[in-house]
């Protein structure tokens, strides 16, 4: 349990100090996401939401694998888009690092990125129990 906590006030600080620096960054979009995911080792996660890019309004899906993860839970998230330079650029995989613990209900955050550049800092609220310790991946993509 010391390790656990001692991962997650390494993983917040790193977050902390990221935060200063991307509040001097204008984002090129911003996203809104549900879902959802249940791990047991092996997780899978699924959600639906918005981006904003230059005023207008895109459905988008999620879906992914994560691994290294015990619980459910449900999840709403907001973030920042950055490096967007155009929209055909946001479809892909993001990867991710991740070190959360949810009880009952928590606040998360985390940043990913695709292979075009495109990087989403996202804060998150889940409700459930859940911890995870690895690494992730979702793919997403504009709906038609």
């Amino acid at each position: 349990m010391i390790r656990i906590a001692a991962l997650m006030t390494v993983a917040a600080l790193g977050l902390a100090a990221g935060d200063a620096i991307a509040e001097d960054r204008v984002p090129d979009a911003t996203v809104k996401l549900t879902g959802g995911s249940i791990a047991a080792g092996v997780g899978v996660e699924w959600g639906s939401g918005t981006l904003t890019y230059h005023g207008k309004d895109y459905p988008i899906s999620v879906k992914g694998l994560s691994v290294g993860g015990v619980g459910a839970t449900s999840i709403d998230a907001s973030g920042k888009v950055y490096n967007l330079k155009k929209l055909e650029d946001f479809h892909g995989k993001y990867t991710t690092l991740n070190t959360a613990v949810t009880a009952a209900q928590g606040v998360g955050v985390t940043a990913m990125s695709n292979p075009n550049g495109v990087t989403i800092e996202l804060v998150s609220t889940t409700q459930g129990v859940a911890l995870s310790l690895g690494g992730g991946g979702v793919e997403m993509s504009i709906q038609k």
